[in-house]
């Protein structure tokens, strides 16, 4: 059984860019579908490290098998294992940590850029960031910030991006594990969901425009993250 973790709820929200980064490592990991009861009698106290991507439902939303990944991700919490959480993966930790996540009045989506805060001075998971640089981003609700949690980044349109909490804990609002293909993917199957009369979206045609180049860059500032998470589990 392997070490790392991934934990995903809907087919087409999958590791993305994070499973390349670990088969590059040669670093066994396994993924569950924690929407299709997967998590169930699985062992929890085996992981040494877990990340949670995306989905399209709400972490407020009645589905019995969202209480049950919440009570797995306290449970690798009280481990102080690594964490690193993907748009609603980033709420779900948010919630585990007892904050509240909300909808927001508009949805956020497209390459927009994020900016460090003050807090996150000397914070090790941005070490290889720039002050502010662009992020994929598709959501409708965001996190509050959890008690004793280190805020990270903010966007125009989203306040609380990415927290820190405690040494080994990463939340994040946007999509780091993009690929050129899902983002086509996702363009080509909601663009329907989209509006860009909205001022918080981008028009399709901005979001696609040199997408090759953005997505490169956006996998190395995946890459710092994961290999900082990864150094994390076997320190």
């Amino acid at each position: 059984m392997s070490d790392i973790l991934i934990l995903t709820h809907i087919d087409y929200c999958p590791p993305g860019h994070l499973a390349r980064v670990l088969d590059q490592a040669q670093c066994d990991f396994r993924v569950l579908r924690a929407d299709l009861g997967e998590l169930d009698g699985f062992d929890l106290d085996r992981p040494r490290a877990v990340a949670i991507m995306g989905g399209p439902m709400s972490v407020n939303d009645p589905l019995p098998w969202l209480a049950t990944e919440i009570a797995a991700l306290r449970h690798f919490i009280r481990r102080d294992i690594p964490l690193i959480g993907h748009c609603l993966g980033g709420q779900l930790l948010a919630k585990a940590l007892g904050a509240e996540v909300r909808r927001m009045p508009y949805t956020e989506s497209g390459w927009q850029p994020l900016r460090q805060t003050a807090g996150a001075a000397n914070s090790p998971w941005l070490s290889h960031l720039p002050a502010e640089f662009p992020m994929f981003q598709w959501h409708g609700d965001s996190f509050a910030l959890p008690t004793g949690a280190q805020p990270l980044l903010s966007s125009r349109w989203c306040e609380n991006q990415a927290f820190a909490w405690g040494d080994k804990l990463l939340a994040l609002q946007g999509h780091p594990e993009m690929t050129e293909e899902l983002v086509r993917q996702w363009l080509d199957d909601w663009r329907h969901l989209l509006d860009d009369s909205q001022p918080s979206q981008q028009s399709l045609a901005q979001m696609l425009d040199g997408l090759a180049t953005k997505v490169q860059a956006l996998n190395q500032v995946a890459e710092g993250f994961y290999r900082h998470w990864l150094r994390l589990a076997w320190r």
